[in-house]
């Protein structure tokens, strides 16, 4: 087979490569080969061609397979037949928000887990006086805003006047904004300070302005997923978190950027940047939502996060995210990259904001079936003395050529220590599991079936090898039986982890450096990521703490303590 990725940039060659990389996923045959795209070329529009045995002897390669001339002329006629049934499937319109009928599940038979819901319970924080300079509360944690509207002291309209004013003044700079919601915010924060000074006070989140990625639709906006092919696209619903954030109270000021289709920080619009340092990209695909926060344009915001897309960006910005355990909160509305792997998030300035805002927004909706009902009880003064507490000794030891970083992760174990906690080394399970991180792009290209096939992906911002117009035709190129292997394989992954956590309660590891991202976003575990310390340079870096499957109250409750003990996340950079 030539090699096609290396073909002459002629656009006669460039529109024969992607016809080919089009058709390829026609080609997946019985015995778990591979029809290359090349043979549904030749056949397409052609009623009389049909697949031979010498174009099959063609494909067998890319299935590490070899058949004989006998099983070939078995094959043949089995093979032109799936080509008609591939034509027949196409014809069936399947938008983005179509599942499929499997779907992942992270709970192994045997597990349990917590059955009975009790009270939220918030920490008594102390506020000051109102400030002359309003903006004076743009960098509080909505634990302290909060306390500020419910007191009256500052009112919803008053704090969404200013997060607004500063989301115009600096999100241009930051490139963090796709639509401002303006009207919407000044309707809702009008109805929470009708409700507040009637008595009517819903709880922690009411009247306090936040941000969405915009993968989530609402309602009388754009949804424009970051991308230049669907820059004017208007969903008329709102996505489940951007209703039971409106239930409680909260106002909507912003629709803020994701990388296109949820990669990377580069959008239809430009980079968002670091706030911290506007030089630098602001990382991960909930770029806007990292970015506006930690410049206090917003009270906090929701990301979303396949693969470090709530990870990178809050280590980035310096402020604290949350990634729930896979099947925690509903996706209806959000858009699908990875249905096995997608999962969704608060992005705040404290660990007990993420607290608030996950309570606020997890359970069963009767829309997304991958979501569990399985309580989240927070309570601020439960402590961690019962708590078992690991941390992965190697990655901690190893050596690493960010010695700052390692610095600073080095005194969180020291600090954490120092807080009376029994740090318990523990090791990753040792599996290659960099060999079926496949799975997400073969999904990812299944959700953008319809755009690589259009020809579109080429109004896409980035187009080099790494970018997702190369990654969707690359991963039509995977067998379809490799990809249920993979998913086998995923399963002895997730029996490791579930034996490894059957010691601890949660554990502590470097963010940088290791491959517990990518172990634990295949196996769905929580993780909550806040700064633990900055660069000489002044940029922020960060500690992860991962969490037992829905035990996100005992991993926030470690990363408070030690979130309380220090005051990396009260420092905010100078826009």
């Amino acid at each position: 087979m030539p090699n096609l990725l290396q073909s002459k940039n002629s656009s006669k060659d460039r529109d024969l490569t992607r016809r080919l990389f089009l058709s390829y996923f026609t080609g997946i045959g019985l015995s778990s080969t591979l029809l290359p795209g090349i043979l549904f070329v030749r056949c397409q529009g052609k009623k009389d061609e049909k697949i031979t045995k010498n174009m099959l002897k063609e494909a067998e390669g890319l299935a590490g397979l070899e058949f004989t001339d006998e099983e070939r002329e078995l094959m043949v006629d089995g093979l032109n037949d799936y080509l008609k049934k591939y034509e027949e499937l196409r014809k069936i319109p399947l938008g983005n928000s179509v599942a499929p009928a499997l779907q992942f599940n992270p709970i192994l038979p045997g597990m349990s887990f917590e059955k009975k819901s009790k009270p939220i319970k918030i920490s008594n924080v102390q506020i000051s006086q109102i400030p002359s300079n309003l903006e004076e509360l743009a960098f509080l944690p909505v634990t302290h805003l909060s306390r500020f509207i419910k007191s009256g002291k500052v009112s919803s309209g008053e704090l969404t006047r200013m997060y607004l004013s500063r989301l115009k003044k600096y999100g241009p700079k930051l490139q963090c904004i796709v639509t401002l919601t303006e009207e919407l915010a000044i309707e809702q924060a009008k109805k929470a300070g009708d409700e507040i000074a009637k008595g009517r006070y819903r709880g922690a989140l009411h009247g306090i302005p936040w941000g969405v990625k915009d993968l989530f639709s609402t309602k009388g906006y754009k949804t424009t997923w970051g991308a230049m092919p669907y820059k004017d696209q208007v969903i008329d619903d709102n996505a489940t978190v951007v209703k039971r954030l409106e239930e409680a109270g909260a106002v909507l000021v912003a629709k803020l950027t994701s990388g296109a289709l949820a990669m990377g920080n580069v959008w239809f619009g430009g980079e968002t940047k670091n706030p911290w340092n506007p030089e630098q990209g602001s990382s991960g695909s909930s770029a806007g939502p990292g970015a506006a926060t930690a410049g206090g344009l917003v009270g906090f915001s929701i990301g979303t996060e396949t693969l470090g897309s709530i990870i990178s960006p809050s280590t980035r910005c310096g402020v604290t995210g949350l990634r729930t355990t896979f099947g925690r909160i509903s996706r209806y509305g959000a858009m699908a990259l990875s249905w096995s792997m997608d999962k969704i998030g608060p992005m705040c300035r404290s660990v007990e904001d993420c607290a608030l805002v996950l309570n606020t927004i997890y359970g069963p909706d009767g829309k997304d079936g991958t979501v569990v009902d399985i309580p989240f009880n927070w309570d601020s003064n439960s402590g961690i003395k019962n708590l078992r507490v690991g941390y992965i000794k190697s990655a901690f030891e190893n050596e690493r050529k960010d010695k700052e970083w390692k610095a600073n992760d080095k005194a969180t174990l020291e600090k954490l220590r120092s807080l009376g906690i029994n740090l318990i080394p523990i090791e990753l399970p040792d599996y290659p599991i960099n060999a079926i991180n496949f799975i997400l792009r073969v999904e990812a290209a299944a959700a953008f079936d319809e755009l690589t096939r259009s020809n579109k992906d080429d109004l896409l911002v980035r187009q080099n090898r790494g970018a997702w117009p190369n990654t969707f035709r690359l991963a039509r190129m995977v067998p379809a039986v490799e990809y249920i292997q993979a998913n086998r394989f995923r399963t002895i992954i997730m029996k490791a982890m579930a034996e490894l956590m059957s010691d601890i309660d949660v554990y502590v590891v470097p963010t940088r450096g290791n491959n517990n991202l990518l172990l634990t976003n295949l196996t769905g575990h929580p993780a909550v990521v806040m700064p633990n310390g900055f660069t000489k340079k002044g940029t922020p870096t960060s500690i992860t703490f991962t969490g037992r499957l829905y035990g996100e109250a005992e991993m926030l409750a470690l990363a408070k303590v030690y979130q309380d003990s220090t005051d990396f996340h009260l420092k905010h950079p100078v826009l």
